[in-house]
Protein backbone atom coordinates (compact mmCIF):
# COMPACT_ATOMS: atom_id res chain seq x y z
CA UNK A 1 0.00 0.00 0.00
CA UNK A 2 1.12 3.89 -0.29
CA UNK A 3 0.25 5.43 3.02
CA UNK A 4 1.83 8.78 1.59
CA UNK A 5 -0.01 9.06 -1.76
CA UNK A 6 -3.48 7.37 -1.06
CA UNK A 7 -4.87 10.60 -0.24
CA UNK A 8 -6.49 10.36 3.13
CA UNK A 9 -7.19 12.56 6.13
CA UNK A 10 -8.87 11.58 9.46
CA UNK A 11 -12.02 13.11 9.48
CA UNK A 12 -15.52 10.88 9.31
CA UNK A 13 -18.17 11.18 7.14
CA UNK A 14 -18.55 10.99 3.11
CA UNK A 15 -16.16 14.23 2.61
CA UNK A 16 -12.50 12.38 4.52
CA UNK A 17 -11.15 11.88 1.10
CA UNK A 18 -9.56 14.21 -1.13
CA UNK A 19 -10.75 13.91 -4.18
CA UNK A 20 -8.90 17.04 -6.30
CA UNK A 21 -10.19 17.88 -9.34
CA UNK A 22 -9.59 18.05 -13.38
CA UNK A 23 -11.42 20.63 -14.98
CA UNK A 24 -13.75 20.57 -17.97
CA UNK A 25 -13.59 16.26 -17.78
CA UNK A 26 -16.06 13.85 -16.18
CA UNK A 27 -14.33 10.23 -15.38
CA UNK A 28 -15.46 7.49 -15.49
CA UNK A 29 -16.30 4.23 -12.92
CA UNK A 30 -15.21 0.81 -13.43
CA UNK A 31 -17.41 -1.36 -10.95
CA UNK A 32 -14.63 -4.49 -10.60
CA UNK A 33 -15.37 -8.31 -8.86
CA UNK A 34 -12.39 -8.60 -6.93
CA UNK A 35 -13.17 -12.65 -7.07
CA UNK A 36 -13.14 -14.54 -3.95
CA UNK A 37 -10.17 -13.66 -2.05
CA UNK A 38 -7.09 -14.95 -3.77
CA UNK A 39 -5.21 -11.88 -5.68
CA UNK A 40 -4.27 -14.53 -8.23
CA UNK A 41 -8.03 -14.92 -9.41
CA UNK A 42 -8.88 -11.29 -10.29
CA UNK A 43 -9.34 -10.67 -14.20
CA UNK A 44 -7.11 -9.05 -16.41
CA UNK A 45 -9.39 -6.70 -17.23
CA UNK A 46 -9.86 -6.13 -13.46
CA UNK A 47 -6.13 -4.87 -13.18
CA UNK A 48 -6.11 -2.75 -16.51
CA UNK A 49 -8.58 -0.87 -14.86
CA UNK A 50 -7.15 -0.91 -11.79
CA UNK A 51 -3.73 0.40 -13.39
CA UNK A 52 -5.46 3.44 -14.51
CA UNK A 53 -7.11 4.75 -11.30
CA UNK A 54 -6.92 7.81 -9.81
CA UNK A 55 -9.21 6.49 -6.86
CA UNK A 56 -9.38 2.79 -5.37
CA UNK A 57 -12.47 2.20 -3.28
CA UNK A 58 -12.02 -1.03 -1.98
CA UNK A 59 -14.19 -3.52 -0.10
CA UNK A 60 -12.94 -4.92 3.06
CA UNK A 61 -13.70 -8.51 1.33
CA UNK A 62 -11.54 -7.49 -1.62
CA UNK A 63 -8.07 -8.26 -0.73
CA UNK A 64 -5.75 -5.63 -0.25
CA UNK A 65 -2.75 -7.18 -2.17
CA UNK A 66 -4.74 -6.65 -5.02
CA UNK A 67 -4.52 -2.65 -4.75
CA UNK A 68 -0.76 -2.92 -5.53
CA UNK A 69 -1.91 -2.86 -9.54
CA UNK A 70 -2.73 0.80 -9.07
CA UNK A 71 -0.58 3.75 -10.01
CA UNK A 72 1.33 5.50 -6.93
CA UNK A 73 -1.10 8.52 -7.47
CA UNK A 74 -4.11 6.71 -6.77
CA UNK A 75 -5.66 7.66 -3.59
CA UNK A 76 -7.10 4.26 -1.79
CA UNK A 77 -9.76 3.93 0.64
CA UNK A 78 -10.55 0.77 2.06
CA UNK A 79 -14.14 0.22 3.03
CA UNK A 80 -15.35 -1.68 6.11
CA UNK A 81 -17.35 -4.09 8.04
CA UNK A 82 -16.82 -6.41 10.52
CA UNK A 83 -15.09 -4.04 12.48
CA UNK A 84 -12.04 -3.79 9.60
CA UNK A 85 -11.80 -0.66 7.40
CA UNK A 86 -13.56 2.69 7.71
CA UNK A 87 -17.53 1.74 7.68
CA UNK A 88 -19.82 4.05 5.40
CA UNK A 89 -23.29 3.75 3.89
CA UNK A 90 -23.63 2.33 0.81
CA UNK A 91 -25.49 6.20 -0.33
CA UNK A 92 -21.96 7.58 1.31
CA UNK A 93 -20.34 5.06 -1.09
CA UNK A 94 -22.19 6.08 -3.96
CA UNK A 95 -21.68 9.76 -3.25
CA UNK A 96 -18.09 9.14 -3.20
CA UNK A 97 -18.36 7.63 -6.89
CA UNK A 98 -20.27 10.29 -8.20
CA UNK A 99 -18.13 12.93 -6.35
CA UNK A 100 -14.85 11.64 -7.51
CA UNK A 101 -16.00 10.92 -11.48
CA UNK A 102 -17.69 14.74 -11.72
CA UNK A 103 -14.23 15.65 -10.70
CA UNK A 104 -12.71 14.54 -13.73
CA UNK A 105 -10.90 11.31 -11.54
CA UNK A 106 -11.36 7.38 -12.99
CA UNK A 107 -12.55 5.13 -9.95
CA UNK A 108 -12.78 1.42 -9.17
CA UNK A 109 -15.17 0.16 -6.95
CA UNK A 110 -13.17 -2.96 -6.21
CA UNK A 111 -16.07 -5.25 -4.46
CA UNK A 112 -15.39 -8.61 -3.37
CA UNK A 113 -16.30 -11.65 -5.32
CA UNK A 114 -18.85 -10.22 -8.61
CA UNK A 115 -20.44 -7.06 -8.67
CA UNK A 116 -23.90 -8.25 -10.09
CA UNK A 117 -24.11 -10.74 -7.38
CA UNK A 118 -25.33 -9.83 -3.81
CA UNK A 119 -23.16 -6.53 -3.94
CA UNK A 120 -25.66 -3.71 -4.95
CA UNK A 121 -23.97 -3.45 -8.34
CA UNK A 122 -27.25 -2.86 -9.90
CA UNK A 123 -28.16 0.34 -7.49
CA UNK A 124 -24.52 1.76 -7.86
CA UNK A 125 -24.78 1.31 -11.30
CA UNK A 126 -28.37 2.84 -11.53
CA UNK A 127 -27.14 6.28 -9.66
CA UNK A 128 -23.91 6.33 -11.96
CA UNK A 129 -26.51 6.26 -14.78
CA UNK A 130 -28.28 8.75 -13.54
CA UNK A 131 -25.61 10.90 -12.89
CA UNK A 132 -24.18 10.95 -16.77
CA UNK A 133 -21.31 9.09 -15.32
CA UNK A 134 -19.82 6.26 -17.64
CA UNK A 135 -19.08 3.14 -16.17
CA UNK A 136 -18.47 -0.11 -16.92
CA UNK A 137 -18.85 -3.44 -15.22
CA UNK A 138 -16.19 -6.05 -14.63
CA UNK A 139 -17.36 -9.61 -13.51
CA UNK A 140 -15.13 -11.08 -10.91
CA UNK A 141 -15.37 -14.54 -9.71
CA UNK A 142 -18.54 -15.15 -7.05
CA UNK A 143 -17.55 -16.78 -3.85
CA UNK A 144 -20.31 -19.34 -4.13
CA UNK A 145 -18.98 -20.68 -7.35
CA UNK A 146 -15.10 -20.47 -6.30
CA UNK A 147 -16.33 -23.18 -3.36
CA UNK A 148 -16.70 -25.83 -6.10
CA UNK A 149 -12.73 -25.20 -7.19
CA UNK A 150 -11.43 -23.97 -3.80
CA UNK A 151 -12.96 -26.21 -1.41
CA UNK A 152 -13.36 -28.73 -3.73
CA UNK A 153 -17.49 -28.86 -3.25
CA UNK A 154 -18.91 -30.31 -6.81
CA UNK A 155 -21.88 -28.04 -6.59
CA UNK A 156 -22.67 -29.95 -9.50
CA UNK A 157 -22.91 -33.90 -10.21
CA UNK A 158 -24.28 -36.24 -13.04
CA UNK A 159 -25.60 -38.31 -9.53
CA UNK A 160 -26.38 -35.76 -6.91
CA UNK A 161 -27.29 -32.29 -8.62
CA UNK A 162 -28.01 -30.97 -12.05
CA UNK A 163 -29.00 -27.49 -11.21
CA UNK A 164 -27.54 -24.70 -8.65
CA UNK A 165 -29.48 -21.77 -7.16
CA UNK A 166 -27.29 -18.68 -5.37
CA UNK A 167 -29.39 -17.86 -2.52
CA UNK A 168 -29.43 -14.64 -0.26
CA UNK A 169 -29.60 -15.66 3.51
CA UNK A 170 -30.44 -11.99 4.55
CA UNK A 171 -32.51 -9.46 2.66
CA UNK A 172 -33.10 -5.97 3.56
CA UNK A 173 -34.85 -4.66 6.48
CA UNK A 174 -37.06 -2.60 4.35
CA UNK A 175 -38.72 -5.40 2.66
CA UNK A 176 -42.56 -5.73 3.93
CA UNK A 177 -42.21 -9.71 2.92
CA UNK A 178 -39.58 -12.40 2.05
CA UNK A 179 -39.09 -12.81 -1.69
CA UNK A 180 -37.36 -16.76 -1.47
CA UNK A 181 -40.07 -19.13 -1.50
CA UNK A 182 -39.06 -21.71 0.31
CA UNK A 183 -41.36 -24.39 -0.54
CA UNK A 184 -39.52 -23.70 -3.80
CA UNK A 185 -36.11 -24.25 -2.48
CA UNK A 186 -36.76 -27.30 -0.54
CA UNK A 187 -37.92 -29.09 -3.60
CA UNK A 188 -35.26 -27.38 -5.55
CA UNK A 189 -33.63 -30.57 -7.89
CA UNK A 190 -30.12 -29.51 -6.99
CA UNK A 191 -27.32 -27.28 -4.79
CA UNK A 192 -28.30 -24.24 -2.67
CA UNK A 193 -25.70 -21.97 -2.13
CA UNK A 194 -26.60 -19.40 1.01
CA UNK A 195 -24.53 -16.05 1.19
CA UNK A 196 -24.80 -13.83 4.14
CA UNK A 197 -26.57 -16.55 6.11
CA UNK A 198 -24.66 -16.46 9.26
CA UNK A 199 -26.45 -14.59 11.15
CA UNK A 200 -30.09 -16.15 9.66
CA UNK A 201 -29.13 -19.96 9.56
CA UNK A 202 -31.60 -21.19 12.05
CA UNK A 203 -34.52 -19.09 9.95
CA UNK A 204 -33.53 -20.57 6.57
CA UNK A 205 -32.64 -23.69 8.02
CA UNK A 206 -35.65 -24.44 9.85
CA UNK A 207 -37.82 -23.05 6.62
CA UNK A 208 -36.05 -25.85 4.24
CA UNK A 209 -36.94 -28.68 6.81
CA UNK A 210 -40.52 -27.00 7.28
CA UNK A 211 -41.54 -27.69 3.76
CA UNK A 212 -39.61 -30.85 3.56
CA UNK A 213 -35.65 -30.66 2.91
CA UNK A 214 -34.23 -33.88 5.00
CA UNK A 215 -32.27 -32.62 8.22
CA UNK A 216 -29.62 -34.89 7.70
CA UNK A 217 -28.96 -32.71 4.17
CA UNK A 218 -24.96 -32.20 4.23
CA UNK A 219 -24.12 -28.51 4.39
CA UNK A 220 -20.73 -27.08 4.31
CA UNK A 221 -20.01 -23.36 5.85
CA UNK A 222 -16.85 -22.68 4.15
CA UNK A 223 -15.51 -19.11 5.40
CA UNK A 224 -12.84 -16.80 3.86
CA UNK A 225 -13.39 -18.77 0.67
CA UNK A 226 -10.20 -18.30 -1.18
CA UNK A 227 -8.47 -16.67 1.46
CA UNK A 228 -5.16 -18.38 2.88
CA UNK A 229 -7.55 -18.65 5.68
CA UNK A 230 -9.94 -20.57 4.41
CA UNK A 231 -11.99 -22.71 6.83
CA UNK A 232 -14.67 -25.68 6.08
CA UNK A 233 -16.74 -26.95 8.19
CA UNK A 234 -19.03 -29.51 7.51
CA UNK A 235 -22.63 -30.60 9.22
CA UNK A 236 -26.07 -31.50 8.36
CA UNK A 237 -29.32 -28.82 7.58
CA UNK A 238 -30.45 -29.88 11.65
CA UNK A 239 -26.98 -28.94 13.27
CA UNK A 240 -26.04 -25.79 10.74
CA UNK A 241 -27.55 -22.91 12.80
CA UNK A 242 -25.64 -23.96 15.80
CA UNK A 243 -22.58 -24.33 14.00
CA UNK A 244 -22.77 -20.84 12.15
CA UNK A 245 -22.96 -19.94 16.04
CA UNK A 246 -19.98 -20.34 16.75
CA UNK A 247 -18.71 -18.86 13.00
CA UNK A 248 -17.96 -14.95 11.93
CA UNK A 249 -19.02 -14.05 8.61
CA UNK A 250 -17.63 -14.11 5.67
CA UNK A 251 -19.40 -17.59 5.27
CA UNK A 252 -20.64 -19.52 2.40
CA UNK A 253 -23.19 -22.06 3.02
CA UNK A 254 -22.87 -24.93 0.12
CA UNK A 255 -26.66 -27.38 0.87
CA UNK A 256 -26.86 -30.61 -1.01
CA UNK A 257 -26.04 -34.30 -1.26
CA UNK A 258 -22.70 -33.03 -3.36
CA UNK A 259 -21.28 -31.86 0.31
CA UNK A 260 -20.79 -35.56 0.56
CA UNK A 261 -18.22 -35.61 -2.37
CA UNK A 262 -16.10 -33.13 -1.09
CA UNK A 263 -12.12 -34.29 -0.02
CA UNK A 264 -11.23 -33.55 3.65
CA UNK A 265 -8.35 -31.13 2.31
CA UNK A 266 -8.98 -29.64 -0.44
CA UNK A 267 -6.10 -28.66 -3.13
CA UNK A 268 -5.82 -25.52 -1.95
CA UNK A 269 -5.98 -26.39 2.16
CA UNK A 270 -3.45 -28.69 1.05
CA UNK A 271 -0.29 -26.20 -0.01
CA UNK A 272 2.61 -26.29 2.34
CA UNK A 273 2.38 -22.37 3.80
CA UNK A 274 -1.77 -22.45 4.03
CA UNK A 275 -2.72 -21.00 7.05
CA UNK A 276 0.84 -18.67 7.44
CA UNK A 277 0.51 -15.29 6.83
CA UNK A 278 3.91 -13.60 5.86
CA UNK A 279 4.91 -9.73 5.90
CA UNK A 280 7.14 -8.78 2.70
CA UNK A 281 8.98 -5.49 3.12
CA UNK A 282 11.72 -4.55 0.53
CA UNK A 283 11.45 -2.80 -2.68
CA UNK A 284 8.10 -2.90 -5.04
CA UNK A 285 10.26 -5.30 -7.56
CA UNK A 286 11.44 -7.52 -4.16
CA UNK A 287 8.17 -7.68 -2.04
CA UNK A 288 6.00 -8.60 -5.79
CA UNK A 289 8.82 -11.71 -6.09
CA UNK A 290 8.50 -12.58 -2.86
CA UNK A 291 4.43 -12.30 -3.06
CA UNK A 292 3.99 -14.49 -5.98
CA UNK A 293 6.44 -17.48 -4.87
CA UNK A 294 4.89 -17.34 -1.07
CA UNK A 295 1.24 -17.18 -2.49
CA UNK A 296 1.75 -19.97 -4.92
CA UNK A 297 2.41 -22.27 -1.76
CA UNK A 298 -0.60 -21.12 -0.07
CA UNK A 299 0.73 -18.23 2.45
CA UNK A 300 -2.00 -14.96 3.10
CA UNK A 301 1.17 -12.04 1.96
CA UNK A 302 0.80 -8.95 3.10
CA UNK A 303 3.51 -6.21 2.27
CA UNK A 304 5.12 -3.27 4.25
CA UNK A 305 6.66 -1.50 1.59
CA UNK A 306 9.88 0.35 3.68
CA UNK A 307 11.79 1.66 1.17
CA UNK A 308 11.60 2.75 -2.62
CA UNK A 309 14.83 2.39 -4.95
CA UNK A 310 15.38 5.66 -6.84
CA UNK A 311 18.46 7.01 -8.86
CA UNK A 312 21.61 8.43 -6.83
CA UNK A 313 21.28 11.89 -6.06
CA UNK A 314 24.12 12.57 -8.98
CA UNK A 315 25.20 10.18 -11.98
CA UNK A 316 28.25 11.96 -12.76
CA UNK A 317 30.41 9.80 -10.39
CA UNK A 318 29.12 6.89 -12.22
CA UNK A 319 29.01 8.10 -15.85
CA UNK A 320 32.63 8.90 -15.28
CA UNK A 321 33.34 5.53 -13.90
CA UNK A 322 31.65 3.99 -17.42
CA UNK A 323 34.25 5.90 -19.21
CA UNK A 324 37.15 4.11 -17.59
CA UNK A 325 36.21 0.74 -16.66
CA UNK A 326 38.86 -0.79 -17.99
CA UNK A 327 41.36 0.61 -15.54
CA UNK A 328 39.82 -2.02 -13.26
CA UNK A 329 40.37 -6.07 -12.21
CA UNK A 330 37.33 -6.13 -10.49
CA UNK A 331 33.88 -5.01 -10.39
CA UNK A 332 31.69 -6.23 -6.99
CA UNK A 333 28.30 -5.81 -7.13
CA UNK A 334 26.67 -5.07 -3.37
CA UNK A 335 22.85 -6.43 -4.95
CA UNK A 336 20.78 -6.90 -7.57
CA UNK A 337 19.73 -3.34 -7.20
CA UNK A 338 23.55 -2.08 -8.00
CA UNK A 339 23.54 -4.52 -10.94
CA UNK A 340 20.44 -2.87 -12.18
CA UNK A 341 21.30 0.94 -11.94
CA UNK A 342 24.69 0.37 -12.99
CA UNK A 343 23.43 -1.23 -16.18
CA UNK A 344 20.74 0.71 -16.94
CA UNK A 345 23.04 3.39 -17.05
CA UNK A 346 25.52 1.79 -19.44
CA UNK A 347 22.79 0.79 -21.87
CA UNK A 348 21.73 4.78 -21.45
CA UNK A 349 25.12 5.75 -22.48
CA UNK A 350 25.06 3.32 -25.74
CA UNK A 351 27.51 0.82 -24.44
CA UNK A 352 26.58 -2.25 -23.50
CA UNK A 353 28.00 -5.75 -22.52
CA UNK A 354 31.28 -5.40 -24.52
CA UNK A 355 32.54 -2.50 -22.03
CA UNK A 356 32.72 -5.48 -19.19
CA UNK A 357 34.94 -7.35 -21.14
CA UNK A 358 38.18 -6.60 -19.38
CA UNK A 359 37.19 -6.58 -15.83
CA UNK A 360 36.42 -9.36 -13.38
CA UNK A 361 32.66 -9.78 -12.02
CA UNK A 362 32.26 -10.40 -8.13
CA UNK A 363 27.93 -10.45 -7.00
CA UNK A 364 27.74 -10.47 -3.28
CA UNK A 365 24.86 -13.11 -3.02
CA UNK A 366 23.41 -15.93 -4.98
CA UNK A 367 20.82 -13.02 -6.11
CA UNK A 368 23.17 -10.33 -7.55
CA UNK A 369 24.90 -13.29 -9.33
CA UNK A 370 20.87 -13.93 -10.78
CA UNK A 371 20.81 -10.31 -11.60
CA UNK A 372 23.90 -10.25 -13.35
CA UNK A 373 22.83 -13.37 -15.54
CA UNK A 374 19.51 -10.90 -16.85
CA UNK A 375 22.32 -9.12 -18.39
CA UNK A 376 23.94 -12.48 -19.82
CA UNK A 377 26.98 -11.85 -17.61
CA UNK A 378 28.55 -14.88 -15.27
CA UNK A 379 29.67 -13.68 -12.16
CA UNK A 380 32.97 -14.55 -11.48
CA UNK A 381 33.23 -15.06 -7.85
CA UNK A 382 30.08 -15.54 -5.67
CA UNK A 383 30.49 -15.95 -2.07
CA UNK A 384 28.44 -18.40 -0.39
CA UNK A 385 28.87 -16.69 2.74
CA UNK A 386 29.43 -13.11 4.15
CA UNK A 387 32.89 -13.28 6.14
CA UNK A 388 34.68 -9.17 4.86
CA UNK A 389 38.22 -10.35 5.48
CA UNK A 390 37.63 -14.19 3.98
CA UNK A 391 35.75 -12.39 0.91
CA UNK A 392 38.38 -9.60 0.49
CA UNK A 393 41.11 -12.60 0.31
CA UNK A 394 39.42 -14.82 -1.73
CA UNK A 395 39.56 -11.75 -4.74
CA UNK A 396 42.87 -10.40 -4.06
CA UNK A 397 44.25 -14.15 -4.62
CA UNK A 398 47.69 -12.74 -3.96
CA UNK A 399 47.46 -10.34 -6.49
CA UNK A 400 49.52 -7.28 -6.50
CA UNK A 401 47.41 -4.37 -5.59
CA UNK A 402 44.61 -5.16 -7.15
CA UNK A 403 42.61 -2.50 -8.44
CA UNK A 404 39.10 -2.91 -7.25
CA UNK A 405 35.52 -0.55 -7.65
CA UNK A 406 32.25 -0.99 -5.33
CA UNK A 407 29.16 -0.51 -6.77
CA UNK A 408 26.51 0.23 -3.97
CA UNK A 409 24.22 2.08 -2.37
CA UNK A 410 24.68 6.13 -1.76
CA UNK A 411 24.81 6.55 1.87
CA UNK A 412 26.27 2.67 2.25
CA UNK A 413 29.53 2.00 4.56
CA UNK A 414 30.71 -1.28 3.04
CA UNK A 415 32.89 -2.89 5.37
CA UNK A 416 34.20 -5.59 2.00
CA UNK A 417 36.29 -2.11 1.16
CA UNK A 418 37.95 -2.06 4.39
CA UNK A 419 39.31 -5.40 3.87
CA UNK A 420 39.67 -5.33 0.58
CA UNK A 421 41.98 -2.19 1.26
CA UNK A 422 43.70 -4.60 4.71
CA UNK A 423 44.27 -7.16 2.13
CA UNK A 424 46.27 -5.02 0.49
CA UNK A 425 43.80 -3.87 -2.36
CA UNK A 426 43.18 -0.49 -3.94
CA UNK A 427 39.99 0.21 -3.73
CA UNK A 428 37.10 2.80 -5.37
CA UNK A 429 33.53 3.21 -5.07
CA UNK A 430 30.63 4.37 -6.72
CA UNK A 431 26.87 5.19 -5.72
CA UNK A 432 24.57 3.42 -8.73
CA UNK A 433 21.29 3.58 -6.50
CA UNK A 434 19.87 5.65 -3.27
CA UNK A 435 16.96 4.32 -0.98
CA UNK A 436 14.05 6.07 0.24
CA UNK A 437 12.36 5.08 3.37
CA UNK A 438 8.59 5.33 3.59
CA UNK A 439 7.71 7.35 6.59
CA UNK A 440 4.67 5.79 8.18
CA UNK A 441 4.19 2.07 8.53
CA UNK A 442 0.61 0.81 7.05
CA UNK A 443 -2.18 0.90 9.77
CA UNK A 444 -3.32 -2.71 8.40
CA UNK A 445 0.00 -4.59 8.95
CA UNK A 446 0.35 -2.54 11.83
CA UNK A 447 -2.95 -3.96 13.29
CA UNK A 448 -2.11 -7.80 11.60
CA UNK A 449 0.97 -7.68 14.13
CA UNK A 450 -0.38 -6.26 17.27
CA UNK A 451 -3.03 -8.72 16.80
CA UNK A 452 -0.57 -11.26 16.43
CA UNK A 453 -1.59 -12.15 13.04
CA UNK A 454 1.38 -12.57 11.06
CA UNK A 455 3.84 -15.59 11.72
CA UNK A 456 6.68 -14.71 9.46
CA UNK A 457 8.56 -11.56 8.31
CA UNK A 458 10.78 -11.70 5.21
CA UNK A 459 13.55 -9.34 4.98
CA UNK A 460 15.12 -9.11 2.50
CA UNK A 461 18.28 -6.04 2.97
CA UNK A 462 19.59 -4.18 5.87
CA UNK A 463 18.25 -1.30 4.83
CA UNK A 464 15.11 -3.38 4.96
CA UNK A 465 16.02 -4.35 8.38
CA UNK A 466 16.39 -1.12 9.94
CA UNK A 467 13.53 0.39 8.40
CA UNK A 468 11.33 -2.26 9.63
CA UNK A 469 12.48 -1.68 13.00
CA UNK A 470 11.91 1.82 12.76
CA UNK A 471 8.23 1.45 11.41
CA UNK A 472 7.09 -1.46 13.81
CA UNK A 473 9.39 -1.62 16.47
CA UNK A 474 8.45 -4.18 19.05
CA UNK A 475 5.68 -5.30 17.70
CA UNK A 476 8.26 -7.61 15.37
CA UNK A 477 8.22 -9.62 18.26
CA UNK A 478 5.54 -11.06 17.59
CA UNK A 479 6.56 -12.80 14.71
CA UNK A 480 9.52 -15.00 13.70
CA UNK A 481 12.07 -13.57 10.94
CA UNK A 482 13.75 -14.56 8.18
CA UNK A 483 16.66 -13.05 6.41
CA UNK A 484 17.68 -12.98 3.00
CA UNK A 485 21.43 -13.49 3.53
CA UNK A 486 24.21 -13.15 6.10
CA UNK A 487 24.51 -9.01 5.44
CA UNK A 488 20.87 -8.91 6.32
CA UNK A 489 21.51 -11.28 9.69
CA UNK A 490 24.17 -9.24 10.73
CA UNK A 491 22.14 -5.90 10.28
CA UNK A 492 19.29 -7.94 12.13
CA UNK A 493 22.00 -8.66 15.03
CA UNK A 494 22.79 -5.07 15.41
CA UNK A 495 19.45 -3.95 16.06
CA UNK A 496 19.06 -6.51 18.64
CA UNK A 497 17.12 -9.07 16.84
CA UNK A 498 18.16 -13.05 16.27
CA UNK A 499 16.72 -14.27 12.96
CA UNK A 500 14.73 -17.35 12.74
CA UNK A 501 16.12 -18.46 9.60
CA UNK A 502 18.28 -17.07 6.71
CA UNK A 503 18.08 -18.12 3.21
CA UNK A 504 20.77 -20.40 1.38
CA UNK A 505 21.11 -19.69 -1.31
CA UNK A 506 20.89 -15.77 -0.96
CA UNK A 507 18.01 -15.28 -3.22
CA UNK A 508 14.16 -14.79 -3.31
CA UNK A 509 13.49 -18.37 -3.85
CA UNK A 510 15.84 -19.47 -1.13
CA UNK A 511 13.93 -17.59 1.42
CA UNK A 512 10.99 -18.36 0.65
CA UNK A 513 12.06 -21.99 0.67
CA UNK A 514 14.08 -21.29 4.36
CA UNK A 515 10.40 -20.20 5.72
CA UNK A 516 8.83 -23.15 3.85
CA UNK A 517 11.19 -25.59 5.41
CA UNK A 518 10.74 -23.69 8.99
CA UNK A 519 7.07 -24.26 8.91
CA UNK A 520 7.58 -27.61 8.33
CA UNK A 521 9.80 -28.88 10.43
CA UNK A 522 7.46 -27.10 13.52
CA UNK A 523 4.96 -29.47 12.22
CA UNK A 524 1.93 -27.73 13.17
CA UNK A 525 0.87 -25.05 11.16
CA UNK A 526 0.40 -21.51 13.03
CA UNK A 527 -3.43 -21.80 12.72
CA UNK A 528 -4.71 -25.22 13.37
CA UNK A 529 -4.96 -24.23 17.67
CA UNK A 530 -7.19 -21.73 16.44
CA UNK A 531 -9.23 -23.48 14.36
CA UNK A 532 -9.57 -26.67 16.61
CA UNK A 533 -10.37 -25.05 19.40
CA UNK A 534 -13.77 -23.35 17.49
CA UNK A 535 -14.29 -26.78 16.12
CA UNK A 536 -14.47 -28.77 18.96
CA UNK A 537 -16.89 -25.55 20.11
CA UNK A 538 -19.00 -26.02 17.30
CA UNK A 539 -18.74 -29.69 17.92
CA UNK A 540 -20.05 -29.59 21.54
CA UNK A 541 -23.13 -27.43 20.51
CA UNK A 542 -23.58 -29.12 17.13
CA UNK A 543 -23.04 -33.09 17.49
CA UNK A 544 -21.71 -33.45 14.53
CA UNK A 545 -19.15 -31.53 12.57
CA UNK A 546 -16.47 -32.68 10.39
CA UNK A 547 -13.45 -29.49 10.22
CA UNK A 548 -11.92 -30.20 6.34
CA UNK A 549 -9.37 -27.04 6.35
CA UNK A 550 -6.26 -25.82 7.71
CA UNK A 551 -6.91 -22.41 7.85
CA UNK A 552 -6.86 -19.55 10.36
CA UNK A 553 -10.79 -18.29 11.52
Amino acid sequence: MKPEANGLVANDGPDFLDIGERAGTVGKVYLVGAGPGDPGLLTLRGVECLRRADVVLYDYLANPALVRHAPEHAKLLRLGHHSVGRNLTPDQITDLMVRAALAGQTVVRLKGGDPSIFARGADEAGALRQAGIPFEIVPGITSGLAVAALAEIPLTHHEDASAVALVTGRERACKEETHLDYAALAAFPGTLVFYMGVQSARRWSRALMEHGRRPDTPVAIVRWCGRSGQQTVRCTLETVADVAASLRPPSIFVVGDVVARTPCLSWFESRPLFGTTVLVSGSARTAERLRQRLSELGAEVIVQPVIRIVDPPDWSAVDATLRQLDRYDWLVFSSPNAVEHLMRRLLEHGQDTRSLGGVRLAALGAGTAERLAHYHLKADAVPQAYHPALVAQALVGGQPHPRFLLVRAHGDRPSLAGALEAAGARVEQVEAYATEEVDAPDPDVARALEEGEVQWVAVTSAATARALMRLHGPNLDTARIAAISPLTSAALRDLGREPDAEAMPATVDGLVQAIADAVVQEGTDPAVSAVAAQADAATAVAGTVTLTSRGSP
